[in-house]
């Protein structure tokens, strides 16, 4: 007791003086001086390391922290993590699920060309990516290829990051057999001239593209549904070409009836050795029944765990943009837009196999930076489909249904520290195999020393377009400058890309911000 006494007095200076110190420094630290060991967040906060042993509420990487600063979910409510500090266990690594829609390039497309700009809520920077073709190679087997490569820029010290997979293609001969329930929304709004006529269009297009193995059921809806014509073998093409002929507009959209009478149709149908899947195609403009996304799968979600997966695709010049992306997105399926009969050779003859087949379930990707090389880092799009990072080895929870040929393309901003060298980036790929759901993961790796001096003008062509195709989308959403480019600049780069490539694609790409810079 009487040795306590004496070190009383010793404690208490001791606490006094580290007051003053802390008095004297301007608070608890340094906010300018991060740990240099620690990446920081989109916002240039640095990114503390958790306790050891503490788990995290949600485990999102930084760039999560930033959807949710937003303070709206991905149906517009109010986030329950709207108010959380940037999460402080997975500072240095970025996980998302696969996505594979193109809507919002496709609709975005319609938009200008009809002199209006798209809403910034519209527009998912990833979907404008990945609606390009890429140069990846394929993998020998039916998992992924993972590509990365990268470029400095010209502001100091910044680079961009491209991450890249893909599957390996499949022709008509190879794919498996599909069983495929179209479900129609033949409403009052698909009245609009030449919505319903590019519906039928596109299902005569696939009915011929099918072969022996493959079956196909109709359902309409409205207000309520109607099975057209129940599953029936492809070779009896006659009988399906008469029933979509015998589609016709009728009153309001019940889009949850339409979408429930066709999973009972795929389900009822179900074969183990075939792709089961439910092809939606409607303007996505519900407005009987169950309007929400949530509501609308709640009802199907039994069908859709038993394999069954969707495809959304758009149509009509007023489109519910927002309901058929997370339609999409959380039924184990993907959404496109279609506005033409070239669109609809596209999606339903071009890109059939991929369309309907699949490589991959539950797919995602981790990437993982190293802290001694980059500072911050920041995904390009992808918002609404980040993931928590300890999720990406639970394979009980969703990711992105991938088809043969398909490619999936990330762009990362990342500023480098000072004088780094060394590995900067690991990328994985982790999926199940769509029939037996045995799990796999694949990974690549990429050091400083592999970035490209120049962007424009060292960088493979392919990377140059997606960074034309992310700057303009990032510019129609937020009306900035993204890469140090504005419109002009990537009107000027799209153009040049168009030659060198002679993609029609691109070109037209040129045309689109062309034409958005004239609106703007």
């Amino acid at each position: 007791m009487k040795r306590d006494m004496k070190l009383r007095p010793l404690a208490i200076a001791l606490a006094m003086i580290a007051l003053l110190l802390v008095a004297a420094c301007g608070g608890s630290g340094d906010q300018s001086m991060p740990d240099a060991g620690q990446p920081k967040n989109d916002q240039g906060r640095a990114v503390p390391a958790p306790a050891q042993g503490q788990s995290t509420e949600q485990g999102q990487s930084t760039e999560q922290s930033q959807s949710t600063e937003q303070g709206r979910s991905a149906d517009g409510e109010q986030s329950a993590d709207a108010t959380r500090e940037p999460d402080t266990a997975a500072g240095q690594i970025s996980t998302f699920a696969l996505d594979v829609d193109t809507a919002s390039y496709g609709y975005s497309k319609r938009i200008l060309k009809e002199g209006r700009l798209p809403e910034p809520g519209q527009i998912r920077s990833e979907e404008f990516v990945n609606a390009f073709r890429q140069d990846y190679p394929e993998p020998e087997d039916d998992g992924f290829t993972v590509n990365m490569d990268g470029a400095r820029m010209p502001e100091n010290g910044t680079a961009l990051l491209r991450v890249g997979l893909q599957t390996r293609r499949a022709d008509a001969e190879t794919r498996r057999p599909a069983n495929l329930t179209f479900v129609v929304d033949v409403s009052g709004s698909m009245g609009e001239p030449g919505r319903l006529d590019l519906v039928r269009e596109a299902l005569h297009k696939l009915i011929d593209q099918l072969g022996p193995g493959d079956q196909v059921s109709i359902v309409a809806f409205s207000g309520e549904a109607e099975v057209i014509v129940s599953m029936t073998p492809a070779t009896g093409k006659d009988r399906l070409h008469a029933a979509v002929e015998r589609l016709a507009v009728q009153n309001s959209t019940n889009l949850e009836v339409g979408l429930t009478h066709g999973y009972a149709e795929a389900s009822q149908s179900f074969r183990p050795v075939a792709t089961n899947r439910v092809v939606l195609l409607s303007d996505g403009l519900a407005n009987v029944g169950d309007t929400t996304w949530q509501g609308i799968l709640g009802k199907v979600r039994e069908f859709a765990g038993k394999q069954v997966t969707l495809l959304c695709v758009g149509v009509g010049r007023d489109y519910g943009d927002q309901l058929m992306e997370q339609l999409a997105d959380n039924g184990d399926g993907a959404a496109v837009y279609v506005s033409s009969v070239d669109d609809a050779r596209k999606v339903f003859v071009e890109q059939l196999a991929a369309n309907l087949d699949l490589r991959a379930r539950d797919a995602k990707a981790q990437v993982v930076f190293n802290p001694s090389v980059v500072e911050s880092y920041h995904l390009i799009g992808y918002e609404n489909r980040q993931i928590a990072t300890e999720d990406f080895r639970d394979d009980a929870k969703d990711g992105g249904e991938i088809g043969p040929g398909h490619s999936v393309t990330a762009l990362y901003e990342v500023r480098l520290r000072g004088g780094a060298s060394g590995q900067l980036a690991t990328a994985t790929v982790r999926w199940q195999e769509p029939d037996t759901r045995e799990p796999a993961e694949t990974s690549r790796s990429l050091e400083v020393a592999d970035l490209s001096a120049s962007l424009w003008r060292e960088s493979s062509v392919r990377f140059q377009v997606d960074v034309v195709a992310a700057a303009f989308a990032e510019n129609l959403r937020t009306r900035e400058q993204f890469a140090g480019e504005g419109t002009r600049e990537l009107a000027e780069h799209a153009t040049r890309l168009a030659k060198t490539t002679e993609d029609a694609a691109v070109t037209e790409l040129a045309r689109l911000i062309n034409q958005a810079s004239s609106l703007g």
